[in-house]
């Protein structure tokens, strides 16, 4: 945790009345690209970005699988902090099973279901690939909700 984000985790702690020793559950910006990341943690500040969807079976045997009650520190392109989330719901499905609400909850484009699949196949594909493995749509995804806090 850089002195940037460890600031600004205490101050949300102490504002917010919580355990001193609690930590974030993960600490992260979005997208693969300062761009993206900059306009995602710009969804989230605004509070129009309460969701997002990760590969579950991409993540590695000793990395945190988020859950219910995390709290995560948002990270800007240039890894600066910009938001605090609490995590409310998680619902593994499959890819294609993905539905209109949690599509426009991410807040993403025109926050379509037919918008949110066309960006995250292609930016799915890329993670699989540089995994070394192969996307399909039926590959199990982690839909999280988030509340800005």
């Amino acid at each position: 945790m850089t002195p940037e984000v460890r600031m600004y985790w205490q101050q949300f702690v102490e504002q917010q009345q919580l355990p001193p020793n609690l930590q974030p559950a993960e600490i992260y910006s979005f997208g693969n690209t300062e761009q993206m990341a900059n306009e995602l943690a710009r969804l989230v500040v605004i509070g129009q970005k309460t969701a997002t969807t990760s590969a579950i079976e991409l993540y590695e045997p000793d990395e945190h699988v988020p859950q219910v009650g995390d709290y995560n520190v948002i990270l800007d392109g240039r890894d600066r902090p910009v938001a605090i989330t609490k995590t409310t719901a998680c619902t593994i499905v499959k890819y294609n099973q993905v539905d209109a609400e949690h599509a426009f909850l991410e807040g993403e484009g025109d926050r379509t279901l037919d918008y949110w699949r066309s960006a995250h196949e292609a930016f799915f594909k890329a993670e699989y690939t540089e995994a070394g493995r192969v996307f399909t749509p039926d590959k199990l995804c982690l839909c999280e909700g988030k509340l800005q806090v």
